[in-house]
């Protein structure tokens, strides 16, 4: 089957199929819609959230885009190929993987249990390597793609009740720069965008915010709108020659080298 056709003249993803895990809330609903308004095709990932996926899916279908949900934990290795197959077989092709899903459960490390530590470990990493691996025929053989993983700042500096979480998503910055060497002679590029404080729904079992405002120079928390910005930039003919880096969007909060 052939890409699909774009709606609009000038979208810089037109005839793109774009994978987009824990495509359905927060950053990986604006990253699904910012994709889309690009000229992409979105296949929205979702594990539970089936009625946002849902309405992501029909307010693309309504500006004139194309997008399917797909139910899939991606922390199982036949369920991630039965979405992949499932892309491919709608849409005929996979272009962009965007590694957003993750759970963020919070426990003080004394406290921690193996089987907390190794649920977040099999949605970031165990997840993150399925995904890659199920898509990645489809790129070599176009000798062309983009993957995008999801960090975060917080992460890379450390946090309290996040021991878990933070080795994982330090682990996609190492997966990041090891493919991004790997899959060049492919024509794949592999970059990681890194979240600051971000204004997100949070699930009521997280601990409160603290008013972080005073340390970020830009004064202000961020918007899911401006981390789907930079992974549609990555994703783009404006990041071509981009691979191999972190993208740290925080307001300045966290600056590096």
């Amino acid at each position: 089957m052939t890409a699909p056709a774009a709606t609009m003249q000038g979208q810089e993803l037109a005839g793109k199929v774009a994978l987009i895990t824990g495509g359905a809330l927060n950053i990986g609903r604006a990253i699904s819609l910012s994709l889309a308004s690009a000229g992409a095709a979105v296949a929205i990932n979702t594990r539970t959230s089936r009625e946002q996926a849902d309405g992501v899916a029909e307010q693309i279908r309504t500006a004139g885009g194309q997008a399917e949900v797909y139910l899939a934990d991606i922390a199982n290795a036949p369920s991630v190929k039965e979405m992949a197959d499932g892309v491919l077989k709608r849409f005929g092709r996979i272009d962009i993987l965007v590694l957003n899903a993750s759970i963020r459960k919070e426990v003080l490390f004394k406290d921690m249990t193996f089987e907390q530590w190794r649920d977040i470990m099999s949605i970031t990493l165990d997840g993150s390597f399925h995904c890659i691996k199920a898509c990645l025929p489809s790129m070599i053989e176009a000798r062309s793609g983009s993957i995008i993983t999801l960090a975060g700042d917080n992460a890379l500096m450390g946090a309290v009740r996040k021991a878990h979480s933070s080795t994982a998503k330090n682990g996609l910055v190492g997966l990041t720069r090891a493919l991004s060497r790997e899959l060049a002679e492919n024509g794949i590029r592999v970059n990681c965008v890194s979240p600051g404080n971000i204004n997100t729904t949070r699930p009521a079992h997280r601990s409160p915010r603290a008013n972080a405002k005073g340390t970020i120079p830009l004064g202000r928390w961020g918007e899911t709108d401006e981390i789907a910005a930079a992974v549609r930039f990555l994703c783009g003919p404006g990041g071509g020659f981009i691979t191999g880096q972190t993208l740290h969007v925080n307001g300045g909060q966290m600056m590096f080298a």
